[in-house]
């Protein structure tokens, strides 16, 4: 399929034109502000869909909205016409063009320029009213909060606030663009005579702050926010992406001893720690038992023997685990347990509990296996 796509370069335009580029069966015709104006003829005579995102939303003068979200989309459908191109043609608008105000008074005149052209020429068209669209790629400082928010708290820079009560409704990029396919194979989502995404969220903003700042700190405190929660889920993804490129990497507290290592490495409040355990040859750790904590270990590098006793039991259970073959061990309450480096070099496991390890209840009693 041959695919123009207006403001190719926008958030929107760039996350859509990859997604595009993935399917391996299109060939898009990429246009933007700064495109020769020359090959709009070529394209709109070829397009056999068009994807019309391009449009102005944070101009220097209130009159460049009409000139950008009427007059073009003007220019883009005269072009169409010459060519007797009637291509399905699908529209980026806002939820803003029910408002009176100089955007949404543009985004609504850009809409009633597109459904008259569909009427008069039997085109289908597609418009879709957007509500606050976020993830990554986002301009921040722009005309995005979410952006702004992420990019200014992952730089130490200052937020403003005006009031964290303010109710936002909000669509995921991804979610987005995955309507917008759908459209493309004919399968969009229609609510009467507009096309919506399906999949919104409505946020507080004072949330959103309080989300993106526990974000932060989970570089510092290991805690992994709730992915079970989609939002937060789509909101940690775009914060990621805003991370200064200097500062991929964050340091963990090594607790080191002549024994080897013990990192927390990962925290949850609901699925427990992860952690990474190193033993220098011929140590053994452990010899302690839970009442209600369990974990798995994982040996990832050397060998190891791993035993258990029952408490009131005098027998020992071995199992022999190694790197070379990766295998779960189980550790089971009411069992003393310890693990024994048998090999020549570092061995390193990886070691999950069912809950964070708390100083105050940290339910290990010491008991040689």
């Amino acid at each position: 399929m041959t695919i123009l796509v207006t403001g190719a370069k926008g958030f929107i335009g760039k996350n859509l034109i990859v997604v595009l580029k993935n399917r391996h069966d299109n060939d898009i015709f990429e246009y933007d502000i700064d495109t020769d104006p020359a090959l709009l003829e070529a394209y709109c005579k070829k397009a056999e869909f068009v994807f019309h995102l391009a449009g102005v939303n944070r101009p220097k003068d209130q009159s460049e909205f009409m000139e950008g979200n009427f007059g073009f989309t003007s220019t883009l459908l005269d072009t169409l016409k010459k060519h007797h191109n009637t291509c399905p043609i699908m529209l980026a608008s806002s939820i803003q063009a029910e408002l009176d105000n100089p955007y949404g008074i543009s985004k609504k005149a850009g809409e009633e320029l597109l459904f008259q052209y569909g009427k008069e020429v039997g085109a289908k068209v597609l418009i879709y009213r957007f509500p606050n669209v976020f993830g990554k790629w986002c301009r921040p400082n722009y005309n995005s909060v979410v952006a702004t928010f992420c990019h200014n708290i992952a730089h130490d820079l200052p937020i403003k606030v005006n009031d964290s009560s303010v109710l936002l409704s909000l669509v995921y990029i991804d979610d987005v663009v995955n309507e917008l396919i759908n459209a493309l194979d004919g399968k969009g989502n229609m609510v009467g005579d507009y096309y919506r995404v399906p999949i919104t969220h409505s946020v507080r903003l004072g949330y959103i702050v309080e989300l993106i700042n526990s974000f932060k700190q989970s570089r510092i405190n290991g805690y992994i926010p709730d992915m079970k929660d989609p939002f937060t889920k789509k909101l940690y993804s775009t914060y990621l992406s805003y991370l200064p490129e200097d500062q991929f990497k964050y340091p963990l507290k090594m607790n080191v001893d002549n024994r080897g290592s013990f990192t927390e490495f990962l925290k949850t409040e609901e699925r427990g720690q992860v952690s990474v355990n190193v033993t220098k040859p011929g140590i053994i750790k452990g010899n302690h038992w839970h009442h209600s904590k369990n974990e798995k270990f994982l040996v990832v590098s050397g060998k190891a023997i791993i035993r258990f006793r029952k408490i009131d039991s005098k027998e020992v259970i071995e199992y022999q685990v190694s790197g070379e073959k990766l295998e779960v061990v189980d550790i089971p309450v009411g069992y003393t347990h310890n693990i024994e480096n048998v090999g020549d070099t570092d061995l390193v496991t990886i070691m999950w509990a069912n809950e964070p390890f708390d100083k105050d209840k940290p339910d290990t009693f010491a008991l040689k296996v």
